[in-house]
Order: structure tokens, then sequence, then C-alpha cells
């Protein structure tokens, strides 16, 4: 088993997951890069470890249970034990998502990745994350995915959107359901939003950096153990449901 604490972030060879990543593993984390191309994945591994990152990469496509179960089988032959899970890999469902035009299938997609994705990683990896001392499970959302702000249409909604920001909202539903049940061990589970960051998934329109994106994931991957759990923050504080 592995001395160092060890992370898995799934989305890592590129964007945000990629500064996650990059940031957990300046902390001197061994980071395990989940990628759903290999190829990708070892590029993103080899450009950590140039930059003293002690990295390894992991095939993981989250809509896959038998790619996530190798992955969970990988990490507990080599590793031992996770300690800390980032949950980031995330589509947006395509550009146009107007309700009473919606693409189903773009919709199933959103909701397969970003959400049963997250299940599916979750359930896999729980019994590794089980053995860690201070494990931490992280939910990268968004906060297109408040009610309260969609509501309100509060300035960050963004534009109309059936799938992207629906499975957000799902997502943040799935993280209390989790925290719930876990309530009684010491893993934390939160759900973080990184800000509209500049990256592939938006055509690079954001305002902030992937960088300045990963700052919340990291200060919940690092929450000290009488930390929340079943929270939902962005780096000004919390937003609410």
């Amino acid at each position: 088993m592995s001395e160092k604490t060890t992370a898995l972030v799934t989305g890592a060879n590129k964007g945000i997951g990629y500064e996650i990543a990059a940031g957990l593993g300046a902390l001197g984390w061994r980071v395990g890069v989940g990628a759903r191309d290999r190829a990708r994945g070892e590029a993103a591994v080899e450009k950590l470890r140039a930059a003293g990152v002690d990295a390894f990469g992991v095939a993981l496509d989250v809509t896959d249970d038998a790619s996530v179960e190798a992955a969970a089988r990988q990490i507990e032959e080599t590793e031992g034990r996770l300690d800390v899970l980032v949950n980031n890999a995330g589509v947006v469902g395509g550009r146009s998502q107007l309700p009473t035009t919606a693409d189903l299938d773009a919709v199933r997609a959103a909701v397969e990745t970003n959400v049963i994705g997250v299940i599916r990683v979750t359930n896999a990896l729980l019994p590794l994350l089980r053995r860690s001392p201070s494990p931490r499970i992280v939910n990268m959302s968004s906060s297109v995915g408040s009610l309260t702000r969609q509501a309100a249409d509060a300035g960050g909604t963004g534009p109309l959107s059936v799938a992207y920001a629906p499975s957000k909202t799902f997502l943040n539903a799935v993280t209390l359901q989790y925290a719930k049940e876990l309530r009684d061990t010491n893993i934390l589970i939160n759900a973080g939003c990184p800000g509209f960051c500049a990256t592939d998934l938006n055509g690079f329109r954001g305002v902030r950096t992937p960088e300045q994106g990963a700052a919340i994931a990291i200060r919940l991957a690092t929450l000290p153990d009488d930390g929340p759990s079943g929270s939902f923050s962005e780096d000004a504080g919390v937003v609410p449901w």
C-alpha cells in the first residue's frame, strides 16, 4: 500500500481535471489520471511527471461498467487504497438545449456521464475509500444546477438548458443522498462549482482559467476530518441548492 495520499481524478487528461490533478500532485500526493482515451491520458501523465507530479494513468470511461471495474482493480492492485475521488468527467449534451426541441439522446448522454457515471465510479471505488483514514469524494457540479438561482433567473445560470443544467441539479441531489447514507462514516462527500472556466466544454468562452476552476476541488479534497459533508460550494462560499 502506498504511504502517500492517493487520489483519482476522472476526466483528468485536460482542462479543469488536469489542473485538479496538478494541484493535488503539488501537495505531494500520488494522482491517478482518469481518461477515456488511453493515449491522451498517458500524454497527460507524462506532462504531469515532467512537472514533478507522482502521476499514473487510469484508463477510465465512466459510462462503461467494465472500464470502471477494471480501473478499481488497477487501483486496488497498485495502490491498495484510495484516499480521494474527484468525479470531474462531464459532458454538455449539445449546444442547443431548448426543452421544446430537445435531442433526447443528448439529454440521456448528459445524465449517463454527469450523474450515472458518478454513481458507477463512486460505488466501484467505495471499498478502497473505506480503507483510507480520511476519505474524501468531490463531485464537480455547476452553479447552473442550482434550482434557487435558476428560479430567480440570477446571473450565471447561462442559456436555457434541458440537458446540462438539470444533470448538475440531479448530481447535487445524488451528492446529498450519499452524504445522508455515509453520515456515520468518516467519508466526506461534497459538490463543488468551478465557475465559468475557459475549456473545450464551452468552446473556451469562459472567463476563468482551468487552474482557477480547480481550486474548489482541491479545497474540498483537503477538508479536515470535521469538515462538512453534503455541501455545495464555490470559491465565494456556499451555493444555494
